[in-house]
């Protein structure tokens, strides 16, 4: 068939969609048809995909090929998922070309393409390239991605990824003038981010403590005390003791970057995320929505530490998102007719004062605040969402002598680091997962304790009024504190180290 002929057969190229960090299948069907001149797009596409008809038109035109005068029609199937960026811009231009005979694709469709085209022809990186990159994986396909996401998109195993910079460079590959190179994917080794060392804390020996606990188990840690007294100095310093990820680990958590409005940087391939959003922050800025969804701040920590400073100042319907994924890992959000779900996998470390003026319970004795003032400060954190916190501890003001005394400054966080992974590979090897996330099923197999363990910890649990969460907590601390003594039974003492880490003082929250 001649080019610019009025009827062609249709083209199918193929894509991907995003979802959440899903990447469903998308098929660019295009077709010319007889009638007058005009470009349509079907199938759910969002205003970034309708716009792709001018980039289109014009990359076509300035890369010295004939834009047909036929009607033309783009499909994108399945027509109920909703598609969005400017992914689709590729596809669609060689869908055009293709159907009108300008260039003619392989039998074989194993090849996706991705790519936002300039008016130029040039390729632009997109969104969300690493989950689609996995699912063509799973599917044995090769992928054709912008320049810019090449390094991206090799990070995933057996990933066969080419790239290329404009329009041109994909047609010379399709028309096998001068192929594209496909690198097969590997992952890159970790990159080595410099955390602050735990050596520059100053006394709180039992403050440090609990930090380790919390680092070998993944557990949630509440700190409450005075201003000054180094909340967030410990908060920033637990990324440095925490395990190295695992390979699923890092695709998950740089998925998750991939898809968010920032996107993912190599240079933080392997690096826990850390994050610390202000207090300001709205419950969508923290869990995540907008149109289409996506990631907040809870699934951008996945994998990593979300630290929340001055605890009682965020809003209470900010508070309460945090509570289902703290117990499911993920949160489902539902926008209208669009749903998307995100990992949300992190490790919770909040931070508070004591009372509104910061010093209840201080020894120097400037607090005066009310008892009503002072209820109704701690009243704005619920009870359900502190149940869900594994250790709650205070953290004093250190003294003069803790300040300029060398011998009470905290172990280097490459000496506690040490023991973190090997209380860590216990709990793999045994459950498969941290112990902040046993079952209560595994709690019952794994955390066994001696008799004397047992009536403490029942005695604990009457006298502290603690729910049944709270009591599973409580075991689940224990077997933490024991595994970093080798792995034994629970003993009297790591059950009372445990409920010690439990306890709320008065001066807490």
């Amino acid at each position: 068939m001649a080019k610019g002929s009025a009827v062609s057969a249709p083209a199918t190229i193929l894509s991907r969609a995003q979802c959440g960090i899903e990447a469903p299948q998308v098929s660019v069907e295009v077709h010319l048809g007889a009638g007058l001149p005009c470009f349509s797009i079907v199938g759910l596409p969002e205003a970034v995909v309708k716009e792709s008809r001018e980039r289109v038109r014009s990359a076509i035109a300035t890369s010295q090929f004939e834009f047909p005068q036929s009607r033309i029609t783009v499909n994108l199937a399945p027509a109920d998922l909703p598609k969005e960026g400017g992914r689709f811009d590729l596809p669609i231009a060689l869908g055009v070309l293709v159907a009108s005979d300008q260039l003619r694709m392989p039998v074989s469709q194993d090849c996706e393409f991705y790519g936002e085209l300039s008016l130029g022809g040039d390729l632009r990186p997109v969104r969300g390239m690493l989950p689609s990159v996995c699912q063509a994986v799973r599917a044995a396909h090769r992928v054709v991605v912008p320049r810019a996401n090449l390094a991206e998109g090799a990070l995933v195993e057996r990933a066969q990824v080419a790239g290329a910079g404009h329009l041109l460079e994909v047609c010379g590959h399709i028309r096998g003038d001068v192929p594209l190179e496909f690198a097969s994917g590997a992952p890159l080794e970790p990159q080595r981010a410099q955390y602050p060392d735990l050596a520059d804390v100053c006394g709180q020996a039992h403050a440090l403590r609990a930090l380790e606990i919390a680092a070998a188990g993944a557990h949630g840690l509440m700190m409450s005390g005075p201003p000054g007294s180094g909340k967030s100095m410990l908060a920033h310093r637990l990324c440095g003791i925490l395990p190295p990820m695992s390979l699923a680990e890092m695709l998950e958590a740089a998925s998750v970057l991939s898809v968010s409005t920032r996107g993912f940087r190599i240079g933080e391939w392997g690096c826990r995320p850390f994050r610390a959003p202000h207090h300001t922050a709205s419950a969508i800025a923290i869990a995540g929505g907008g149109v289409p969804p996506r990631p907040g701040e809870i699934s951008l920590a996945h994998n990593g530490v979300l630290f929340l400073d001055e605890l009682p100042e965020f809003a209470r319907p900010v508070l309460e998102v945090l509570r289902e994924p703290l117990e499911t890992g993920a949160i489902v959000l539902s926008r209208g007719s669009r749903q998307a779900e995100f990992p949300a996998r992190f490790q919770l470390v909040a931070a508070m004062n004591p009372c509104p003026c910061g010093y209840a319970g201080d020894a120097s004795g400037r607090c005066r605040c009310s008892e009503s003032r002072l209820l109704g400060y701690r009243a704005r954190i619920s009870g359900p969402l502190l149940d869900r916190i594994d250790i709650h501890i205070d953290v004093p003001r250190p003294d003069a002598e803790a300040m300029s005394s060398a011998r009470l400054r905290g172990e280097r966080s490459a000496i506690v680091a040490a023991r973190v992974l090997r209380a860590r590979e216990l709990q793999m090897n045994r459950a498969g997962c941290p112990n902040a996330h046993l079952t209560t099923r595994q709690v019952e197999d794994t955390c066994n304790a001696s008799r004397e363990a047992e009536r403490l910890i029942r005695t604990a649990m009457s006298a502290l009024g603690l729910s049944a969460r709270a009591y599973h907590r409580l075991l689940r601390v224990a077997r933490t504190i024991a595994d970093l003594d080798g792995g034994g039974a629970i003993t009297l003492r790591h059950a009372g180290e445990a409920i010690q880490l439990r306890r709320i003082s008065p001066s807490g929250a």
